[in-house]
Parts: C-alpha cells; sequence; structure tokens
C-alpha cells in the first residue's frame, strides 16, 4: 500500500454523470444555443474546471467576474439535479468501508476535484466526509487552477507525501492524463467493465474497477 490516497470526487466517489450533463447541457444551451455532444463530454468537459468549460462555450476568454457568474448558475443546477433524484444521492458502492479501512490503517487520505467550493461544501454536508477527512484538506476549484495536475501536487502535499508515493483514484481522461503529469505512476480507473480495455493501457494506470466493494476488503 501507499503513504497516501487522493480520490477524484464526481464519477469516481459519486456516481453524477447524469446530474453533470443535464446541468452542463442546459448551460450549453443558454450560452450558445445549442446542447452538447458525446465527443465534448469526454474530451472538453469531464475533469475540467468549470471557467475553461465556460470559455469553450463562449469561445473567448472570460473574466473573473462572468466565470463566478455562470459557474455558480451551472453547479446550482447540479446540485438541483441531485436533490431531485434521492435514490441515487449515495456514494459509490464499498467506498465508506473504505474509507474506514485506510482510516485504521493510518492511510492519510484527501479529495481533488474539479468542483466549486459550494459543491465540496454540499458533499460533506450531504455525505458527512469529515467523519473520515479534514475538509480543510480537500482540494478544489478555487478558481487559481488551469487543470488539475497542481492539484493533485497540493493534495499530496497537504496529505504531507511526496506524489510518487500516493494512488490516485480517476474517472476521466483529462484526470488521468494530470495525475501522471503530476508524477503519479499509480492510478487506479473507476469504470464500467466495457470501458476497461481502453483506460489500462493508459500511462500510470495500474487497476481498473466499477466500484469499492473489492478495495476495502484488501491491502489497497
Amino acid at each position: 500500500m501507499k503513504k497516501a490516497v487522493i480520490f477524484d470526487f464526481n464519477g469516481t466517489l459519486f456516481f453524477d454523470n447524469d446530474k453533470h450533463i443535464k446541468a452542463w447541457n442546459e448551460m450549453s444551451l443558454h450560452l450558445r444555443q445549442k446542447g452538447i455532444s458525446e465527443e465534448e463530454l469526454h474530451t472538453r468537459l469531464n475533469g475540467v474546471p468549470n471557467h475553461q468549460i465556460i470559455e469553450y462555450f463562449m469561445q473567448r476568454e472570460i473574466d473573473e467576474k462572468e466565470s463566478k457568474y455562470y459557474s455558480l448558475m451551472k453547479e446550482e443546477l447540479y446540485r438541483q439535479a441531485c436533490l431531485n433524484d434521492p435514490e441515487s444521492f449515495h456514494l459509490v458502492k464499498g467506498v465508506e468501508d473504505y474509507f474506514d479501512l485506510l482510516k485504521k490503517q493510518g492511510i492519510p487520505f484527501t479529495i481533488a476535484s474539479a468542483s466549486i467550493k459550494e459543491n465540496i461544501d454540499f458533499f460533506v454536508e450531504s455525505f458527512h466526509l469529515d467523519r473520515w477527512m479534514d475538509p480543510l484538506k480537500i482540494v478544489y476549484d478555487n478558481g487559481s487552477y488551469t487543470n488539475k495536475e497542481k492539484m493533485f501536487l497540493d493534495a499530496a502535499k497537504l496529505l504531507e507525501c511526496d506524489i510518487q508515493e500516493t494512488i490516485i483514484f480517476e474517472d476521466s481522461l483529462a484526470g488521468i492524463h494530470h495525475a501522471y503529469k503530476a508524477g503519479c505512476q499509480n492510478i487506479i480507473v473507476v469504470c464500467p467493465k466495457e470501458k476497461e480495455e481502453v483506460f489500462i493501457v493508459l500511462p500510470g494506470v495500474i487497476q481498473t474497477i466499477q466500484d469499492f466493494s473489492e478495495m476495502g476488503k484488501k491491502d489497497g
């Protein structure tokens, strides 16, 4: 087992892809009068900070005021979609057991997410994440990050561990790429079984899983 663990959140610890698609599609319709395509979803949206997505939709640079305005709009749509579907509003199978195992073994862990603070606060409160980790050590999109590479490095620093000594759990192509660029070569991908062959060959990827049900029963 490595010395620390960093988790992506959306699509990794919480399966909410449909909620993000719904919210971003509404934003796309609002900003450019057309919905998002499947290709855009995987290459332009997943694992990418809101500021960049909004600039992509608007096809121009935006200032901090515009970025915050549209980002808050999108995330309000997203959170409402979560609350409107209580049946699926829970952590991925096995996550809580795995958190318990890591805590029992004294292995530090945190989250590095492209979500904004309002969403992180929403997740901490809704899933009681403070039972397992210090919310102050969660890295999120505070407007200063251009991609997740620096997020992963900052998360490792907060855990007082070299990035090369961490395991990173991701689900998106962009997230995997930036985890590897940050120096992690122990990336575990959460993905549907039919996509395992796509992810397992990527640099830095050592394993694919569908959920965390087996992770909580073994040494990582």
